[in-house]
């Protein structure tokens, strides 16, 4: 590892815990990545790994087994997963972010029942939002659930599923009442377990990159959930629960963009000391130097961006803003990292014995999940609006 990663987090706790982490995924996760990833292999060793060192559970409340540590903290720990594979850190994803939507709104009885194995974990968890007609306008879902004595009837269909296979637990946005207005209180979220009877994982689908990790369809077909499985037990109230959820998911997703990014620069810096050119290594030349040195104000920036959003969630706040600050601008600039580091390695940058393709194929996943970088800049500008009243 080039430096400590974890020197901007405030929390001694958290910052050894993040630097444990970095070495693991130098002496881990670096060598056996692109192996994995080229076979689009489900990387189960390194999960195991993952476990080992609590990872699943370092956002579950102590009450119920977990590590209960920071949003900064698991910041931290996502730049390095990322910077290693950024799939391990879409793997861990929806597994902290339907953990924490339980802990927050979930009835005593669904803690308890979940939270527990969530842990090692025994289960994983995926979200169901996106929909074939339904992607940035979530409220446009057409998946419904009907009332029916003490169950509720669940019909339609969900796309992009990350864990779609794998999971045990699914967080699936509804609705159940189709003429509210505004729409979002018509929307209803539900625990949905793993072999429920109508209830179909669906085929896998093929990914430029985030390879590992599959992303499926779902299909619901007369589903019969029972009404004790409604995240919190009401109506409803499903569009804020998984809102919030999608704050810890954001915040997940800058991550990514700094760990991508900081692998590209990582292997950049280190090439272009040993590559000569025209007689002389070509960090030599000052183009490569401008191009190195945006590179790392870029990260730098993007890096205390997320941590900054990780903190505001720490606090209690509505984090929104800061998420979707974060989330812009660190996926966007690891998309330009990315293109950089392959303009400074040249044409063996290009080839698949390197990992800079992966970051190149890797990198535009994140500009689109957890909200398109046009629905951050929307959010963004809502948000501001707000705090310059005319």
């Amino acid at each position: 590892m080039a430096r400590d990663y974890s020197a901007d987090i405030a929390d001694p706790l958290a910052q050894e815990i993040v630097n444990n982490v970095g070495v693991w995924v130098d002496r881990e996760v670096k060598p056996v990545a692109s192996e994995f990833e080229h076979a689009d292999e489900f990387p189960e060793p390194l999960l195991k790994g993952m476990s080992n060192m609590g990872l699943f559970g370092i956002k579950i409340p102590e009450a119920y087994g977990g590590l209960d540590l920071s949003f900064e903290c698991y910041a931290g720990v996502c730049m390095e997963l990322a910077r290693g594979w950024m799939s391990l850190a879409g793997i861990i994803n929806t597994h902290v972010l339907v953990g924490y939507a339980i802990s927050e709104y979930g009835t005593e009885a669904q803690k308890q029942k979940y939270l527990p194995k969530l842990v090692e974990p025994e289960i994983r968890c995926a979200l169901t939002i996106t929909e074939p007609d339904a992607g940035s306008d979530a409220q446009a879902i057409k998946t419904t659930a009907k009332r029916d004595g003490d169950d509720y009837i669940i019909n339609g269909q969900k796309m992009w599923v990350t864990n779609g296979h794998r999971a045990g637990v699914y967080l699936a946005m509804t609705k159940t009442d189709v003429t509210a207005n505004p729409r979002h209180k018509g929307i209803t979220a539900f625990l949905v377990d793993a072999g429920t009877p109508g209830f179909t994982p669906g085929r896998r689908l093929e990914k430029l990159g985030y390879k590992g990790v599959e992303t499926t369809e779902l299909t619901f077909d007369d589903c019969r959930v029972p009404a004790t499985q409604v995240l919190g037990g009401g109506e409803g109230r499903g569009f804020q629960h998984i809102m919030s959820a999608l704050e810890v998911g954001r915040i997940n997703v800058a991550a990514r963009g700094v760990g991508v990014a900081q692998a590209a620069f990582d292997d950049s810096i280190r090439y272009a000391q040993i590559r000569e050119a025209f007689g002389k290594p070509i960090f030599e030349h000052q183009a490569q130097q401008l191009r190195l040195a945006e590179m790392l104000v870029k990260i730098r920036a993007a890096r205390l961006l997320t941590l900054d959003a990780a903190r505001k969630k720490d606090s209690g706040a509505r984090s929104d803003l800061d998420a979707g600050i974060a989330k812009l601008y660190s996926t966007e600039i690891a998309n330009e990292c990315a293109l950089d580091a392959l303009r400074i390695h040249g044409g063996v940058g290009y080839s698949k014995e390197l990992p800079l393709e992966r970051y190149y194929r890797d990198a535009p996943l994140m500009i689109i999940a957890e909200g398109t970088s046009d629905i951050q800049k929307t959010v963004i500008a809502r948000a501001i609006v707000k705090e310059y009243p005319v």
